[in-house]
């Protein structure tokens, strides 16, 4: 079992900067990729940034450019990096892992969410 826990969340204005972290504890060793979602009020939850093991990273159309998405393996840990914010960025910020086991069963393990609300 995997548990995951955010943190950097807050209220910034738009066009600042925020760093989001996850810390992964557990059976961290099962971890393959790791990445955000968010969802705002009245919209479906939507892949931000994910990235793998090895380091390969996909990210939405909408943060290319803006956000940066990171891992620390050693550590456990994912970062993401956002800047030039805006207020259609303000939403519930997951964590997300997929862990495989021997028999090649995956799951995912989601964290509790941090709120990120930009103002303008």
């Amino acid at each position: 079992q995997v548990q995951l826990v955010e943190s950097g969340g807050g209220l910034v204005q738009a066009g600042g900067s925020l760093r989001l972290s996850c810390a992964a504890s557990g059976s961290t060793f099962s971890i393959n990729a790791m990445g955000w979602y968010r969802q705002a009020p009245g919209k479906q939850r939507e892949l931000v940034a994910d990235i793998s093991s090895g380091g390969s990273t996909n990210y939405a159309d909408s943060v290319k450019g803006r956000f940066t998405i990171s891992r620390d393996n050693a550590k456990n840990t994912v970062y993401l990096q956002m800047n030039s914010l805006k207020p259609e960025d303000t939403a519930v910020y997951y964590c997300n892992a997929v862990s495989e086991y021997s028999d090649h069963t995956r799951y995912n393990y989601w964290g509790q969410g941090t709120q990120v609300t930009v103002s303008s």
